[in-house]
């Protein structure tokens, strides 16, 4: 009896602090920037898409020339999501009412 309970304390500490120890994890992600130029006012028609190298493409299954061949936004996030990749955020810029609308979007996939 007097060396289970200390057996039992050991085994309870150990617990405690491996449950610590994987509760506190940082996730790490790679993240990925495209840039999409968009006709004004057109729905999501996409004028050109543009990916530049990115440490994050390599050893991926995404490739740049596959992302910049789409036309359409919603297809580029279909292809993204299907690579599992996580919309992240989007940003525009918008000059005028008849310029091109420049947006990033950003992707991210867990390491």
């Amino acid at each position: 009896m007097k060396k289970i309970i200390p057996n039992l304390l050991v085994f309870v500490f150990i617990i405690f602090v491996v449950n610590t120890a994987v509760s506190q994890e940082i996730v790490k992600y790679d993240y990925l920037e495209v840039i999409v130029v968009q006709k004004a006012n057109n729905r999501g028609k996409v004028k050109r898409i543009r990916v530049e190298e990115q440490t994050s493409l390599v050893g991926k299954t995404i490739s740049i020339d596959e992302m910049e061949d789409i036309k359409e936004t919603s297809t580029l996030l279909n292809y993204m999501n299907a690579a599992n990749w996580e919309f992240f955020d989007r940003k525009a810029i918008v000059s005028d009412d008849n310029d091109p609308v420049w947006m990033s979007y950003f992707f991210r996939k867990q390491k």
